[in-house]
């Protein structure tokens, strides 16, 4: 038997759960001017004349305005000299004003109107013929397709690698919110661990993934809640069919939710009722997997000698090679911020060097299709002296929460 798992039931864990956020930090109109700066410095660099930025993260971090992407248009243009100029729906300019950290002009479209011709129009007041105009990697296709069609002046580029320099490394503010965010989660897996029984669904533990990040002080309801029993635990991102758990079942659950527009993002994996060796060598496996990827995460190793650490570990053992199931199928990590998955991404080819304040997942899994799978994720930041860890890592196969510690 696992220690931690069932015995006690839904009701009982909500009703003895209240907020565990205590003094979260918020991110400074200084923090954002920085924030400001430093994009316009990287954009000299590149020979940037002028950037777009749609309704996305982009749009939060560098502006603060948090908006819900749509057909319409509605965004913002940052010059090199940090001129900001606003762009939104004539009727959507008094709530944007509120939303407004940030100081820059508002330009404001009608409904009958052409957004994207208003934006090129202002663009050529704005910048020469022949300038370079970046665009923001998560603007929608048809917004872009809109732009090119209406520009006859400019060089589009992808902003990506812009945006990317900006956003890779994390404040000392975002690390303390990211951290708020992950024991909010780390709470809900252990109470989530108490309440399985034999026959529960997957439907009822994925609810009370939810009720129980906005008792701990979560935001924001949980966006993906990934729950998955016995030969389903194999899928990295789930199924498409409800369960019902049984006992010697594989449990995996993989959830996250917000705060402060941070994300948490943990997976725990753990045997319901009686265990076999099987299942505890492959989660062993697992357990060094994830270890030997945090020992390779020093300052300046690349990204992709955490990943190949990790691999190592798997293949030496059987499984894989390289990413060939069984084995583990995806890349080892991913950076977490305002997106769930960001940059830096830990996978074969990315020569980024790690460096003080990138903050990514550590996720090695293995996948044993019709049978089952393991994974492990904890989010690591880094410093001045190397790697640390968000949320201490299951402890064990038969303790995963550390009971005994």
């Amino acid at each position: 038997m696992t220690l931690g798992i069932g015995g006690s039931n839904i009701k009982k864990e909500l009703e003895n759960m209240t907020s565990i956020v205590r003094n979260t930090v918020s991110i400074s109109k200084s923090e954002y001017y920085e924030r400001i700066n430093k994009l316009t410095s990287i954009m000299k660099k590149h020979n940037v004349d002028a950037i777009y930025l749609d309704s996305s993260t982009n749009l939060s971090y560098f502006t603060s305005i948090n908006l819900h992407p749509s057909e319409r248009l509605h965004g913002a243009v940052v010059l090199p000299n940090g001129k900001i100029y606003y762009i939104c729906p004539e009727f959507e300019k008094e709530k944007t004003i509120d939303l407004i950290i940030i100081e820059g002009e508002m330009i404001t479209w009608q409904e009958f109107q052409s957004p994207t011709k208003i934006l090129i129009n202002l663009l050529n007041d704005l910048i020469k013929p022949k300038s370079i105009l970046a665009v923001d990697e998560m603007t929608p296709l048809f917004i872009f397709d809109s732009i090119s069609k209406f520009n006859n002046q400019f060089t589009l580029i992808n902003a990506e690698e812009i945006t990317k320099l900006c956003r890779i490394t994390k404040s000392k503010n975002e690390i303390s919110i990211i951290q708020s965010a992950m024991n909010i989660t780390l709470e809900v897996h252990k109470a989530t661990a108490r309440i399985l029984y034999e026959g529960i669904t997957t439907e009822e533990v994925q609810q009370f993934l939810v009720d129980a990040h906005l008792r701990l002080g979560a935001d924001t309801a949980p966006v993906f809640k990934i729950v998955l029993f016995g030969e389903a635990s194999a899928y990295p991102h789930g199924v498409s069919y409800s369960q019902s758990l049984k006992k010697g079942d594989m449990v995996l659950i993989d959830v996250g939710a917000g705060l402060a527009g941070y994300c948490s993002d943990i997976t725990r994996s753990y045997v319901f009722g009686d265990t076999n060796q099987y299942q505890k060598q492959i989660w062993e496996i697992e357990k060094e997997a994830q270890m030997a990827l945090f020992e390779t995460a020093k300052i300046g190793a690349e990204c992709q000698m955490l990943d190949a650490a990790a691999r190592h570990v798997i293949t030496k053992n059987g499984l894989g090679p390289k990413y060939n199931t069984p084995g583990l199928p995806h890349r080892a990590g991913h950076g977490i911020g305002l997106d769930i998955h960001e940059h830096p991404y830990i996978v074969e080819g990315n020569g980024t060097k790690l460096s003080k304040g990138m903050c990514f997942s550590n996720e090695p899994s293995i996948c044993i299709y019709g049978k089952f799978g393991v994974r492990l994720e904890d989010h690591i930041y880094m410093d001045d002296n190397g790697a640390n860890w968000f949320t201490q890592p299951s402890y064990s196969f038969e303790d995963p929460f550390g009971y005994k510690s």
